[in-house]
């Protein structure tokens, strides 16, 4: 029956981790008896931390290692390819979660062809694309292929656009191919040259005005500014190598910054030192360095580098790094009306600032490294109108989580589309804060997130990066036309917000706080990320533990708190404030800049699978933070917690008295 099958096997990724199972072993199910499929399959899952020190077909062995099932994790090392799978069945929401190229990759290493599902996330299919792998939300291909039927390549790409289809065709972007912008190679097609203005057609968005003033008549856009952290740059290299040899020379480089960001943490993560990933690690660091020193690029590296760690792989970087990728573009290079790319889910952070800002694979990523233009189609935009203002102790991110756990998002409301954040509540943000709506934008499923820059924004622009008045202006078109068309509006009374948590397993398992009528013991409280490392977040830590060191409390005897600054300009700021005090005199253990926890990739991660952990990072799917049950909250919530020793807000630990 297999060799009657050219695209190879077919798994059901059920629900039920022994049905799993069974197929690997052997048995072929029909749909009827994989019941139910699992929805919201994460890129966490799809190729786990182990995996991500690796940027080749290495990573086929890893595919799927971290998938989660009725509590386990039915597909071992291997095991796609031992079995002969090339086609792949999964439920809503497919590759959820990190822009991650690793994922569609290893799944394409290890032999799978398809990937069906009800529907998927965007940077999951773009990098799918990108790549070659073909994906499909057909699920009547199931039983054809079942029957040994060979659907057309006409036909499995008939739902796509045209681009998506040509990229397809040609077996991969790289492939596909576009000429730089400029005109400057002999290959440049001739329809690779900015639009042609026109009247536009009728009262825009900003985002729509954004994309038109960088949109190329190809389908593709010129992007301002590309970034890449070292996660990335290995595999993009190695693409860019495998397609153009040794002579690849990068388009603008002026326009390109890269980070160290996620891994300065790494001889502290017990999965790293447990499973041996320290040398992978090392890889990473130098595939990093040598592109960058390669092609003499900007780069926010690690803090300064010590005598050797032992490992025999030569000296080692100090604690922490120099920023957050994407939280550190929003501090120091963002500006109101510009395109930015950066191959990390949450690079809509800078979308704070009025600018379009989105995630993109390293496959994506090395095309505009070569072309310094991005492929974007036309994605409809999403209103969030905040009416009202926010009730004392609740934020920005409680807001988040309430986007998150309304329904008509869960069910894929926002999936590809722009989120134009706004109303009266939006409006009395700080930057910080309106960065923790746009950044969590990743996690509603969108494209991007923006909010219409102004005074505020003119503000920051200033105080953060003196600004004088001619760069920090912002101009008249730039804002939303009366009239604009929207997708749709969600409106959200912001009075009638309290502070919010998600359950373990997914950010949008949210409810409010004081609907939850057990508290669970917590044993870790972490704060930090890109998400909750700004300055208004260690804000909100320090009132908290300012008000408890006042009284003489102390983080609860069974619980470790972290706190992780986003960037060293946060560190500093919080120095200058006299905040350290406050955090030492609890009990905090302060750590510096670097995506750590949240990645599973430092101090901060859970060890065992019956630890519970309040982290104000931005995802809790499974495995993301360690092994054991991550709840998210606001960065008050975490550090009440962490004095309460139990899930608390700052306003119940006030009443308990403590």
């Amino acid at each position: 029956m297999t060799a009657a099958r050219p695209f190879g096997r077919l798994l059901f990724l059920c629900a039920d981790a022994q049905r799993v199972r069974a197929q690997l072993d052997g048995a072929e199910l029909t749909r009827a008896q994989a019941g139910a499929l699992r929805d919201d399959i994460s890129t966490d899952e799809i190729s786990p931390l182990p995996a991500m020190v690796h940027f080749d077909a290495a990573l086929g062995a890893h595919a799927h290692t971290g998938f989660t099932a009725s509590g386990e994790r039915p597909i071992g090392r291997d095991a796609l390819r031992r079995a002969g799978v090339g086609v792949l069945v999964g439920g809503r929401r497919y590759g959820k979660g990190s822009s991650r190229e690793h994922s569609p990759l290893a799944e394409a290493s290890a032999g799978v062809r398809l990937v069906i599902a009800e529907s998927f996330e965007r940077i999951y299919r773009q990098n799918a694309d990108n790549l070659g792998l073909l994906t499909s939300t057909d699920l009547g291909l199931v039983e054809r292929l079942q029957r040994g039927e060979v659907p057309t390549l006409d036909e499995l790409l008939a739902e796509r656009d045209a681009q998506a289809a040509a990229i397809l065709r040609a077996g991969g972007l790289l492939r596909y191919g576009r000429g730089p912008v400029d005109g400057s190679a002999d290959d440049t097609p001739a329809d690779d040259t900015p639009a042609e203005d026109a009247p536009a057609a009728g009262p825009q968005t900003l985002f729509e005005k954004i994309v038109a003033r960088h949109r190329l008549r190809n389908g593709f856009v010129r992007a301002d500014l590309r970034f890449i952290h070292e996660y990335y740059t290995g595999m993009c290299a190695h693409l860019l190598a495998q397609h153009a040899g040794g002579d690849v020379r990068l388009q603008a480089p002026d326009g390109i910054v890269c980070f160290e960001d996620h891994l300065s943490y790494a001889r502290e993560s017990p999965v790293h030192v447990a499973q041996g990933l320290l040398p992978g690690v090392r890889r990473l660091q130098r595939a990093h360095r040598d592109f960058v020193a390669r092609h003499g690029l900007k780069n926010h590296g690690v803090h300064d580098e010590g005598e050797g760690d032992g490992d025999g792989e030569g000296k080692s970087q100090g604690e922490g790094s120099q920023g957050i990728s994407h939280a550190v573009v929003a501090e120091r290079y963002a500006r109101p009306g510009q395109l930015i790319v950066g191959t990390d889910s949450h690079t809509p952070h800078s979308g704070a600032l009025g600018c379009v800002a989105f995630g993109v694979g390293s496959t994506e990523m090395a095309n505009a490294f070569l072309t310094g233009a991005v492929r974007l189609g036309t994605p409809e935009v999403l209103r969030i109108e905040v009416d009202g203002a926010l009730p004392p102790g609740v934020s920005a991110k409680d807001l988040a989580l309430h986007l998150l756990a309304r329904p008509d998002i869960r069910a894929g409301a926002g999936v590809g589309r722009v989120f134009e954040f706004g109303g009266a509540a939006v409006r009395a943000l700080d930057i910080d804060e309106r960065a923790t709506l746009t950044n969590m934008t990743a996690e509603l499923g969108g494209l991007a997130g923006l909010v219409e820059p102004d005074e505020t924004t003119v503000r920051f622009l200033r105080q953060r990066r003196g600004a004088d008045a001619a760069a920090a202006a912002i101009e008249p078109w730039m804002r939303s036309d009366p009239g604009a068309r929207y997708a749709a509006t969600i409106r959200v009374a912001a009075g009638e917000l309290s502070p919010m948590v998600a359950r373990p397993g997914d950010p949008g398992l949210g409810l409010p706080l004081a609907a939850l009528a057990e508290r669970p013991r917590i044993h870790i409280a972490y704060g930090g990320s890109c998400t909750a490392g700004k300055r208004a977040d260690f804000e909100q830590y320090h009132a908290v533990l300012a008000w408890a060191a006042a009284r003489g409390l102390r983080v609860a005897p069974h619980v470790s708190l972290y706190l992780q600054f986003g960037t060293d300009d946060v560190a500093a700021h919080a120095a200058r404030e006299g905040w350290i005090a406050a955090f030492d005199a609890v009990g905090a253990r302060i750590l510096q800049p670097a995506c750590g926890a949240c990645a599973n990739c430092g101090p901060g991660a859970s060890t065992a699978p019956e630890q519970v952990t309040v982290s104000a990072i931005n995802r809790n799917f499974p495995g993301r933070s360690g092994p054991g049950q991550v709840w998210l909250a606001s960065p008050a919530t975490v550090a009440a917690s962490a004095i309460a020793g139990r899930l608390a807000s700052f306003a119940e630990l006030i009443a308990a008295g403590c």
